[in-house]
């Protein structure tokens, strides 16, 4: 599930640091509440989120139907872009050249964020979890989509798009991730 809409999507900021002033706004509290109801009855065991708070806030109010334990992942964090605070079109264009492979201001590429999470479904493959929510960014959803519905290249990854609050279900097959 994709965290709900925040104050930096409205103002098409890049953001990767947990210490940044990230919120739902009132729209994105209303999205989560939706998405609170829509899976109030699904048996889940645990969520897991990014380090972002904008993802603990989301789970925090899907977690009212649920009272299970919330724990925070580093692999689930959004792309380090380099541009934290940075317009979002400034970092496509910086990247626009090599969208895969550029490493911008210390961040990480597309590639390397998918490889860490993939190392996040690897990781999942050793849980003993039967049902548990993750609350993700879109760029980290992307590799989910890719990963469990398979035949989207790595240059496609960028013509996925996730709503705020959207949600998808998959099983896990319990078998190693090949990166």
């Amino acid at each position: 599930m994709r965290h709900g809409r925040t104050n930096y999507n409205d103002l098409s900021l890049c953001n990767d640091d947990p210490q940044q002033p990230v919120y739902l706004t009132p729209k994105g509290i209303e999205q989560a509440n939706s998405a609170a109801r829509a899976l109030r009855h699904v048996p889940f065991e645990r969520i897991i989120t990014s380090p972002l708070p904008r993802t603990r806030q989301t789970a925090e109010i899907v977690n009212y139907h649920h009272s299970v334990a919330i724990e925070t992942h580093p692999d689930l964090a959004d792309i380090r872009s380099g541009f934290d605070g940075k317009s979002v079109a400034d970092y496509f264009a910086a990247i626009a050249g090599d969208p895969l492979h550029k490493r911008i201001n210390g961040g990480e590429s597309l590639l390397d964020h998918k490889q860490r999470v993939l190392r996040f479904i690897d990781w999942l493959n050793n849980q003993n979890d039967k049902t548990l929510l993750v609350v993700a960014h879109e760029e980290t959803l992307r590799v989910f989509i890719a990963y469990f519905e398979g035949n989207i290249a790595d240059h496609q990854l960028r013509d996925i798009h996730i709503g705020n609050c959207e949600f998808r279900q998959y099983t896990l097959t319990r078998q190693p991730v090949s990166t």
